[in-house]
């Protein structure tokens, strides 16, 4: 059997922490291999051919890495996007990131994310990162809602979780060396500050109707508000778009930002009167700001773990196709995604997601059976990564963004 013989498990992060020795030489031990792989995640283990990821990069990103490859110390920036439990789907490549490749080369890095994206990279700045992202991932599947949940529960629930998560940490986030974290919020202007479902659905109906219009127009209903860390500015260029405004982050208003930056309308409540952004109601970020098409600054690469391969602007373009991110915003972005060949072979052929609530009301333990599996099999994006990080077949990969 020439193609088992062939077989070389030093391309597999995971085999060589189960081995726990040097790549295997023979049939034999690469058999031995494949039964610790399957003893491991309870499933057939084989070697996978297909690609788990897909890597996009804009035009300046590309060049670069084409000339010199990809180091960790160029790395200054990561956006995290919008997108609820998909976070959960790439939380191996996550793990890869924040707690094995970034910090073999130390240095200031801007965090900046949107809803979940912004909790992901808190849990990141606790003091041991892979343990943090690891508990996100646990207390969001723990969450759970029956039939006829109001939004005062959801956001009730939601605030439980942030506690459980943060656990006191809370300065260890704003003081972590390395990173700076950057939380997105939007201002509700006029009917979208109410959260009473009639008035507010009345209020996401016209702002539905001006986005067809033109994104612009959504100035007319959003304030952009980054919550950052004061040691170091928002990682983007002059904010024309829409009106934006910095705000800094402090133990007054982490938990409050962050909650905040999460607050879907319709979903849960907004928040009042965030510390040091003034008086007002404040909700999710990836309102305006749904996959972060920033004009992002520095000279670093903005290397972006994402939930798929495509930037979508704001939450109300999540259905026109038409609407597309700024190349020329994005020219430093490596973009990493679940490839589809990887998406096909999950349990129900794609990552977690919020409507997997509904789908398994009344089963709470099936939902979180499915999420748990796609944490676990998400470790082959994190392993994936590593090794074309580490063998220098990345630039071979590489696709437009």
């Amino acid at each position: 059997m020439p193609a088992m013989a062939s077989f070389q498990p030093t391309g597999c992060k995971r085999c060589r922490r189960i081995a726990g020795k040097p790549a295997p030489t023979g049939f034999g031990e690469t058999l031995i291999i494949l039964r610790l792989l399957t003893i491991e995640t309870g499933m057939t283990a084989i070697h996978i051919k297909f690609p788990a990821l897909t890597l996009k990069a804009g035009p300046r990103a590309m060049a670069r890495i084409r000339a010199q490859g990809l180091n960790a110390a160029d790395v200054g920036t990561l956006p995290g996007a919008a997108g609820g439990p998909k976070a959960l789907g790439i939380q191996g490549l996550d793990l890869a990131l924040f707690g094995e490749w970034l910090p073999s080369a130390p240095r200031e890095r801007s965090l900046i994310g949107a809803s979940v994206g912004s909790w992901r990279f808190a849990s990141a700045c606790l003091p041991d990162a892979a343990e943090g992202i690891r508990r996100l991932g646990q207390l969001y599947a723990e969450q759970n809602f029956n039939k006829g949940v109001t939004m005062a529960e959801i956001s009730q629930s939601s605030q439980r979780m942030l506690n459980d998560l943060l656990d006191g940490r809370d300065a260890s986030i704003l003081t972590n060396a390395d990173y700076r974290l950057n939380i997105m919020v939007v201002k509700s202007q006029g009917r979208l500050a109410d959260d009473h479902r009639g008035r507010l659905g009345l209020a996401l109906g016209s702002v539905i109707a001006d986005n067809l219009r033109g994104r612009a127009r959504l100035s007319r209903h959003f304030e952009r508000l980054i919550i950052h860390d004061p040691r170091l500015a928002p990682p983007v260029n002059a904010l024309n778009d829409f009106p934006s405004r910095f705000v800094a982050l402090n133990a007054g208003n982490l938990r409050q930002a962050l909650l905040a930056s999460g607050s879907i309308p319709m979903v849960m409540e907004g928040v009042r009167d965030l510390p040091g952004a003034g008086a007002g109601t404040f909700r999710d970020g990836g309102l305006l700001d749904y996959h972060l098409d920033l004009p992002y600054s520095g000279d670093g690469i903005v290397l972006y773990p994402h939930f798929t391969d495509r930037v979508i602007p704001g939450w109300f373009d999540k259905t026109l196709p038409w609407r597309r991110a700024s190349v020329q915003r994005l020219q430093d972005v490596l973009l990493l995604a679940p490839s589809k060949e990887y998406l096909a072979r999950l349990p129900y052929g794609k990552l977690p997601d919020r409507n997997d609530f509904k789908r398994f009301m009344g089963d709470a333990q099936s939902r979180q059976k499915y999420w748990h599996a796609a944490m676990d099999e998400s470790r082959r994006l994190g392993d994936e990564f590593l090794e074309l990080a580490a063998n220098g077949r990345l630039a071979e990969r590489l696709l437009t963004l």
